[in-house]
């Protein structure tokens, strides 16, 4: 049940985080947030915020890698395929071996399902971009841009987190 849960609680942050508008300054704040959480916890991620037709917003901290800015593309590819964030589709999909089924046509070199894509939505232009992290684990990775979008919209993300994770 943990798992309908967290999807019910996605698209919830999907609903209600959505920008009134969204341009280069809003990416800037939202980044810049980010980028200071991961130096004051020291989190080894990059953030990668752009609009489908251009980058907005890019920074690498200390300790991510060489595979974090592709984990991120694959990431932004599927949010732009799928308008939806990454995560909930790694949970709806509950594929361990993080491709998509061969019917859907999605090499793994572009997409992948894993979590820390999450949709710029814009109140009556739908998806206009993506919010992408990497560098955690992709339930963590997601919580990130999470607390940031709540943070900056000022909604109360205690009531939008999702619950830690169960431990087995």
């Amino acid at each position: 049940m943990a798992v309908a849960d967290d999807i019910a609680r996605i698209k919830r942050q999907e609903e209600l985080l959505v920008f009134a508008a969204f341009d280069e300054a809003v990416a800037f704040k939202v980044g810049s947030a980010i980028r200071d959480r991961a130096i004051a916890e020291n989190l080894p991620v990059i953030v990668d915020i752009r609009l489908w037709d251009r980058p907005l917003f890019y920074a690498a901290m200390p300790g991510s890698n060489a595979s974090n800015p592709d984990w991120a593309r694959r990431k932004i590819n599927v949010v732009r395929r799928y308008l939806r964030s990454t995560y909930r589709l790694v949970l709806e999909q509950q594929r361990p071996d993080r491709t998509f089924k061969v019917g859907e046509g999605l090499d793994i070199a572009d997409y992948v399902l894993a979590g820390g894509g999450f949709p710029v939505t814009v109140k009556g232009a739908g998806v206009i971009g993506v919010i992408a992290v990497s560098g955690l684990p992709e339930r963590e990775d997601h919580g990130v841009v999470v607390d940031a979008l709540c943070d900056h919209l000022g909604i109360d993300k205690r009531g939008l987190a999702l619950a830690p994770e169960e431990k087995s």
